[in-house]
C-alpha cells in the first residue's frame, strides 16, 4: 500500500482526500498532519461562531472518529517543518519522521497583517481560525472599544460579530466604498447605510500608518495624521499563502505554491492544494475552486483520466449582517457593455447585469439574489440572450425555484457551488438512493454542507424529483444526523416502542445507512437510552463524546485541563493542599479560578490524567460533560450584610444532588442571597435569586456569546419548593430537548408558558420529580459496581467519578 501524507487538515485538504476514497478507498496508507487542534471544520462559519449563531462543534465537518473509520493516522497540533524531497519524508516539529509516496501540501492561507509599528501588540489579531474567534470572544468581555481594519467581507462578518458582542465598532476602509472586488457604489452604498443603523461606523478612506499603546492596543494613527481610539484591533484585510514550508523545500513558489494543471508542483510526486496554491497566476480563496481543484488532483493521484484544472469563474453569494449579495464577472461598466439595472432603494433592492454582444458579462445582486443561480448559468455558460427582454433576463416566469423553472434547469447546472454539485447529481442521489428528506440530500452530496445558501433551491429540485410523493413537512424534518431519517422525537418512541436496549441494537434495528453511526448520533442515542431507561442501562462510554471518554477538556496545544469538584464553590485547605501538591509534581502550567468559582488545572499531558486524578482523589467538576458543571454562589446572608437566603447552603444541596446527571447539554447554575445577584443568576441555566420570604427562580439564561437573559419561572417559599421546581424542570427538559440543544434554545423551542403550565400541576411534578430520583440513583451506587471494564484507567475514573464526593 502506497503511503499518502498530507501537510494540513483544513477544508480543501481533506475534501481531496474524501474524493480519493471514493476512488480507491484501499489504495493509500494516509497520514494527515494539522497545526490546529481540532478536526477538520467549516472556516466558512467562523463569522457564525462570533456572532453567537452557532457553536464550534456545529461546524467540525469530519469528526475524529471520521479519520479512525478511515484508518487516516491523524496528528493534530504538529506542524511540518521540513520536507526531504530526495529521501520522500517529512520531518515534524516535534521531531517525527514520516516518509511518503506521494505527498500532498495543503498549508492554506493566514491572515494579512500589515507591516506597521505597533502590529505585534497585544489586542491585534486576524480572522482566519477559531482561536482568532476565542480572542475576539475574550476580549470582548473586558473591552468595550473594537476596530475592524478591511470593508471587505471578512471584516464585515467581524464586525457584526463584534457588536453582537457588545462592543463599538468602527471599520477602516482604504477604498472610497465598501466591498469594493464584489460591489459597484450603488450596492456598496446601500449596504454601508443598512451597516450604519445596525450599529457600525465607518472611517472611509483611512490608510493605517502606527498602532498606538505600550503592551496593549490603545488606538490607531492614520496618514492623514487623525487618530481614533481601540481596545482591540481585527485586521481583515486580505490572506496570504502559506508557502514557506515549500519554498525551503525547493519547491517553485510565487505568489503561491505553483502547481499546473493537475496540481503537480515543481517537485516531483508533490502536490499543492486550496489557499496555499497558485494556478495559472491565480490563488482562489473562495472554496467552490478549491473543491474543484481537489476533484481533478484526486483523479490525478489516484492515477484516473480525469480533466485538468483549467480556473475557475467565480460567483460569489453572500449573507453579510442579514442583507443578502451575489456578484459575478464584471462589476463596473465600461463603454462595450449594456447594462440591465433596478434600483429599489424603498425596498433594498438592486440589480444590475452587464452584456457584451448579447451575453451577460457582470452579475451585482442586492436584497434579493433569487434569480442569481439561473443568470451565474447564463453568464458561465454564455448564452445567447439577443431573444430575451430585459424583464424575462431579470426574472423567470415561473419566479426561481419554481417547479417550472427547475424543470427547465439543465442537469449541469451548478446548484452548491461550495461543494461543486449539479442538479444531475442530486436528482441522482434521489433517485438511486431513495432520499426523502433535505438532510439526506446534503448527507448523500454536500449539497448545502458549507454556507447553506442553496438549500431553498435544493428543497425544490427534491420536490420536483419526488413529484407526488413528495412530502413537505417530511422533507424538512431534521433528523438526528446523516445515518437516519428518524428525527429526536421519532427515534425515542422507537426505542420505547421496540424496547431497544444498546446502541448497536438501535443502529441495526432502525436501519442505519452507516452500520457504526457517527459521532453526531452515537452521543445521542447513548443520552435516549439512559434517559429511557433509567433503572438498567448501562453506559456506552465508547459512544461518549471525545472530553467525556478523556475525562479531560483538550486545550489547544493538545494537553487537558482537569477540573475537581469544589461544591458551590466552595473548598478546604485540605484540598487545596492536594490540589498544590499535583500542580508542583505534574509541572502544570497554569493554575486558574474558572469562572464556575473552580480551580482548573490547565496543560497535563494525556498520559498523566489518570495519575493526576488518582492523587487528587476528589470527584470531577464535569467540566467536559453534558451535565450540571457548576452551582456559582456568593457568601449569602451567614457573612454579607445584603445577603437574605442562605445561598451557600443552597447552592451544595443543588450541586450534590444533580452532580453527574446527563443532560441534553452542559447545565451551569447560580444562587444568589438577594437580587444584587453577585452570581449572575440572571444569566443561568438555572438561577435562584434570595429575596425576602423566598427565592426567584429564573431559566434559560445564557452568559456565552449568545447572551440571553434568563425568564422568571417562579417565586417559592422555602429550599424544598427549589428542590422540588428544580428537579420538575431539569427532567422535563431532558425528556424532551434535542441532545446538544442548551436549555435556552430549548425553551424558546417550546415556549416558556408551556414549561409553567406543564409544571403548575402537582401530579405532574411529582412525576416528574419520581423519574428524576429514579435517574439519580445509578450515580449513587458504589463505584467498585461500575468497574468492569478491564482497563485500569476507567478504574480510576469510575473510582473518583462515579462515586459520589467522599
Amino acid at each position: 500500500m502506497k503511503k499518502l501524507v498530507m501537510i494540513g487538515n483544513g477544508m480543501a485538504g481533506v475534501r481531496t482526500i474524501e474524493e480519493i476514497l471514493k476512488l480507491a478507498p484501499e489504495q493509500f496508507e494516509i497520514t494527515i498532519f494539522g497545526q490546529e487542534p481540532h478536526p477538520n471544520y467549516n472556516r466558512i462559519k467562523l463569522s457564525n461562531i462570533l456572532q453567537g449563531d452557532t457553536s464550534f462543534e456545529d461546524i467540525i465537518i469530519n469528526p475524529l472518529d471520521w479519520y479512525k473509520e478511515n484508518n487516516i493516522e491523524l496528528f493534530t497540533s504538529e506542524s511540518i517543518v521540513k520536507i526531504d524531497v530526495e529521501a520522500k519524508k517529512v520531518i515534524s516539529d516535534k521531531g517525527r519522521e514520516v516518509s511518503y509516496d506521494e505527498l500532498i501540501i495543503a498549508t492554506g492561507s493566514e491572515s494579512f497583517i500589515l507591516p506597521i509599528p505597533g502590529a505585534d501588540k497585544q489586542g491585534v489579531t486576524g480572522f482566519r481560525d477559531v482561536k482568532d474567534c476565542e480572542m475576539m470572544i475574550k476580549s470582548a468581555e473586558q473591552y468595550k472599544k473594537a476596530v475592524v481594519i478591511g470593508g471587505g467581507l471578512l471584516g464585515l462578518e467581524a464586525a457584526r460579530g463584534l457588536l453582537n458582542l457588545g462592543m463599538k465598532v468602527d471599520v477602516v476602509h482604504l477604498m472610497p466604498h465598501l466591498m469594493e472586488r464584489q460591489l459597484d457604489s450603488n450596492a456598496a452604498n446601500m449596504l454601508k447605510t443598512e451597516l450604519e443603523a445596525q450599529g457600525m461606523n465607518f472611517l472611509m478612506e483611512k490608510q493605517t500608518v502606527e498602532i498606538l499603546g505600550d503592551e496593549r492596543v490603545t488606538g490607531l494613527r492614520f496618514k492623514d495624521g487623525s487618530e481614533v481610539e481601540a481596545d482591540l484591533i481585527v485586521m481583515a484585510i486580505g490572506i496570504k499563502s502559506n508557502t514557506e514550508i515549500a519554498k525551503n523545500s525547493g519547491i517553485y513558489v510565487n505568489r503561491g505554491i505553483v502547481v499546473n494543471d493537475f496540481m503537480e508542483t515543481s517537485a516531483p510526486h508533490i502536490y499543492a492544494v486550496g489557499e496555499c496554491a497558485e494556478h495559472r497566476e491565480i490563488v482562489y480563496g473562495l472554496v467552490a475552486p478549491l473543491y474543484e481543484q481537489g476533484k481533478v488532483l484526486a483523479n490525478r493521484i489516484c492515477g484516473m483520466v480525469g480533466e485538468p484544472y483549467q480556473g475557475s469563474i467565480t460567483g460569489t453569494q453572500l449573507k453579510v449582517a442579514g442583507v443578502d449579495l451575489f456578484s459575478a464577472g464584471e462589476i463596473e461598466e465600461d463603454p462595450t457593455t449594456k447594462g440591465i439595472m433596478v434600483y429599489n432603494e424603498y425596498d433594498g433592492v438592486y440589480k444590475k447585469i452587464l452584456t457584451r454582444d448579447n451575453l451577460i458579462v457582470g452579475l451585482v445582486m442586492y436584497g434579493d439574489t433569487k434569480d442569481s443561480t439561473r443568470l451565474f448559468r447564463m453568464l458561465t455558460k454564455k448564452e445567447d440572450i439577443s431573444g430575451m427582454t430585459s424583464v424575462s433576463i431579470l426574472q423567470s416566469e415561473s419566479g426561481e425555484g419554481g417547479s417550472d423553472d427547475v424543470a427547465s434547469m439543465p442537469n449541469d447546472e451548478l446548484i452548491c457551488g461550495c461543494n461543486g454539485v449539479t442538479k444531475g447529481a442530486i436528482v441522482d442521489a434521489i433517485q438511486t438512493q431513495g432520499l426523502t428528506t433535505l438532510d439526506q440530500v446534503s448527507h448523500c452530496t454536500n449539497a448545502g454542507r458549507s454556507c447553506g445558501r442553496c438549500k431553498p433551491m435544493v428543497s425544490s429540485i427534491l420536490a420536483h424529483t419526488l413529484g407526488d410523493q413528495f412530502d413537505a413537512a417530511a422533507a424538512q424534518k431534521t433528523s438526528i444526523c446523516g445515518c437516519t431519517t428518524l428525527s429526536r422525537e421519532e427515534l425515542v418512541a422507537e426505542i420505547k416502542e421496540k424496547g431497544l436496549t444498546s446502541v448497536k441494537e438501535v443502529m441495526n434495528v432502525l436501519e442505519w445507512t452507516n452500520e457504526e453511526g457517527c459521532t453526531k448520533c452515537r452521543p445521542a442515542i447513548n443520552y435516549y437510552l439512559g434517559m429511557i431507561h433509567m433503572d438498567d442501562y448501562k453506559d456506552d462510554r465508547d459512544s461518549r463524546l471525545v472530553n467525556e471518554k478523556m475525562h479531560a477538556n483538550i486545550q489547544k496545544d493538545g494537553t487537558y485541563s482537569v477540573v475537581p469538584r469544589m461544591y458551590g464553590g466552595v473548598t478546604t485547605a485540605a484540598d487545596l493542599k492536594k490540589i498544590g501538591e499535583v500542580a508542583e509534581k505534574y509541572n502544570v502550567p497554569l493554575v486558574k479560578l474558572t469562572g464556575g468559582q473552580r480551580i482548573g488545572l490547565f496543560g497535563i499531558n494525556k498520559e498523566d490524567l489518570p495519575a493526576v486524578w488518582e492523587e487528587l482523589d476528589m470527584p470531577s467538576g464535569y467540566a467536559y460533560g453534558k451535565t450540571l458543571r457548576t452551582v456559582k454562589t456568593c457568601v449569602g446572608a451567614q457573612f454579607c450584610r445584603y445577603g437574605t437566603q442562605d445561598s451557600m447552603a443552597l447552592g451544595i444541596d443543588l450541586e450534590k444532588k444533580f452532580e453527574r446527571l446527563d443532560t441534553p447539554h452542559k447545565v451551569k447554575m447560580g444562587v444568589s442571597a438577594c437580587p444584587r445577584n453577585c452570581s449572575e443568576a440572571g444569566i443561568k441555566d438555572i438561577g435562584f435569586v434570595g429575596i425576602d420570604g423566598g427565592w426567584e427562580i429564573y431559566v434559560a439564561g445564557n452568559g456565552g456569546v449568545d447572551l440571553r437573559a434568563g425568564d422568571l419561572l417562579y417565586t417559592v417559599k422555602t429550599k424544598e419548593e427549589v428542590m422540588e421546581m428544580t428537579g420538575a424542570y431539569l427532567q422535563y427538559y431532558r425528556e424532551t430537548a434535542n441532545y446538544l440543544e442548551r436549555t435556552s434554545k430549548w425553551l424558546e423551542r417550546v415556549g416558556l408558558e408551556h414549561v409553567k403550565e406543564v409544571l403548575a400541576n402537582p401530579e405532574t411534578r411529582q412525576a416528574l420529580n419520581e423519574r428524576m430520583d429514579q435517574t439519580l440513583k445509578k450515580y449513587n451506587e458504589p463505584w467498585a459496581e461500575a468497574i468492569e471494564n478491564e482497563d485500569i484507567k476507567d478504574k480510576y475514573y469510575a473510582k473518583h467519578l462515579i462515586k459520589v464526593g467522599e
